[in-house]
């Protein structure tokens, strides 16, 4: 069976290139696996729900699973096609702790800032929050910063699951403010983006919604 992701179809002007289909379908590329995408409309209904409890998306399937959560998607993948991934159990499990890094201390600084200065904005405390929300994230900023120092990718020359995933998660800050604090940052989200398997991907993505304007 070739695995199938299911994404929306439709989101708005703002959202399109972010939307978390983009971080498996980074992953096909990267693995050289072809898939299958399933567009929805409505991902609280209750078909979609079955496979999706939060109502959220991507979901996954190949012949043996049905998942939900990108991280967990995009590990499928990898672990399936026996790439991005190291064998070494060192350099493996590094790869996956800056996966779960990525999800669990860096993507909730960044979604803060989005959260506050885009979907809150028009409340009365917003402007007053922004101090301390940006002060946050640049804390972890720094702090990734260091840890990446000249290094091509986080565990150095190797390319990984990690990556993939830390990159999918800054990508949220291209054009801020704040990632212009962060020149090596940026360099790295630049090199990710600059990958064939990611430009593909974003081609596949966006394609999802100009096909309908083009039609």
């Amino acid at each position: 069976m070739i695995p199938l992701i299911t994404t929306f179809g439709w989101v708005p002007e703002f959202a399109r290139g972010f939307v978390r289909d983009m971080r498996p379908r980074w992953a096909f590329e990267e693995v050289g696996q072809p898939y299958r995408v399933d567009l929805i409309t409505d991902s609280k209904n209750p078909e979609h729900r079955r496979f999706q409890p939060f109502g959220q998306v991507p979901t996954y399937r190949d012949d043996e699973v049905a998942i939900f959560e990108s991280g967990a998607i995009v590990l499928r993948i990898a672990e399936r096609a026996g790439k991005l991934i190291p064998r070494e159990p060192g350099a493996r499990m590094r790869a996956l702790q800056w996966l779960v890094a990525a999800l669990n201390s860096v993507e909730p600084v960044v979604m803060a800032l989005a959260i506050n200065d885009i979907f809150e904005a028009d409340r009365e405390w917003s402007k007053a929050r922004h101090v301390k929300v940006v002060d946050a994230l640049k804390i972890r900023l720094t702090d990734l910063e260091a840890v990446l120092g000249n290094n091509a990718w986080l565990d150095g020359s190797e390319f990984t699951v990690g990556d993939l995933m830390m990159i999918s998660v800054l990508r949220g800050l291209r054009g801020t403010a704040e990632l212009a604090d962060f020149p090596r940052l940026a360099a790295y989200i630049a090199r990710g983006e600059s990958r064939p398997a990611h430009r593909k991907a974003m081609a596949d993505h966006m394609a999802t919604f100009n096909a309908p304007a083009a039609a």
